[in-house]
């Protein structure tokens, strides 16, 4: 009972997902889902409207709802070529505009698109999957940026990706940590 949009989100990894975000939430919902470019196709008062719509996009376009956490976060650790997912979120941004047609007194169609303030850059640098286990033991970094539950970190000048999903309900104690590494090697293709 509040109003809704319909975004289209693309992730590191080039999957796409159909979503809705409350109109309160617009630009922070993508930020949360860690997407690297989405553009927003439906508008409506009512978000029970933008659900169905939702629905629609999924049933006749196979765009899934959800994307794993781990896979977003494994995606960073590869090279990104955040102009080639612009460009893939473009056209089946319009594809959803398509099938969805010109509206009606229900919802409008919009075309807008979401940009991630200063954190694509860090997105397409040459980085691993931090490699230590973070249910236990010390890790010590600095956060780069973080999209989503994944944040790109730096480690003695080395680029790292740590998923931190695997954080969820545990404490975490800051203070002046070290972390081992193991030898490794970055994604070549």
């Amino acid at each position: 009972m509040q109003p809704h949009w319909l975004y289209i989100a693309t992730f590191a990894n080039g999957v796409h997902k159909v979503g809705t975000a409350a109109d309160t939430r617009k630009w922070g919902r993508l930020a949360e889902q860690g997407a690297m470019c989405a553009q927003y196709v439906a508008w409506a008062t009512d978000g029970k409207v933008i659900r169905v719509l939702e629905d629609r996009v999924t049933e006749q376009l196979q765009v899934r709802q959800a994307v794993r956490s781990s896979a977003k976060a494994a995606a960073l650790a590869l090279p990104v070529d955040t102009a080639r997912l612009d460009s893939a979120t473009a056209v089946l941004a319009q594809r959803v505009r398509d099938i969805l047609g010109p509206g009606d007194d229900s919802f409008r169609v919009v075309d807008e698109a979401w940009r991630v303030a200063g954190f694509r850059d860090l997105a397409s640098g040459n980085r691993v999957a931090y490699p230590n286990d973070m249910t236990s033991g010390t890790h010590g970094f600095t956060v780069k940026a973080c999209f989503g539950q994944a944040a790109v970190v730096d480690i003695d000048g080395e680029s790292y990706v740590v998923d931190l999903h695997e954080l969820k309900g545990r404490r975490v104690r800051f203070g002046d940590y070290c972390s081992a590494l193991p030898a490794v090697q970055s994604a070549l293709f």
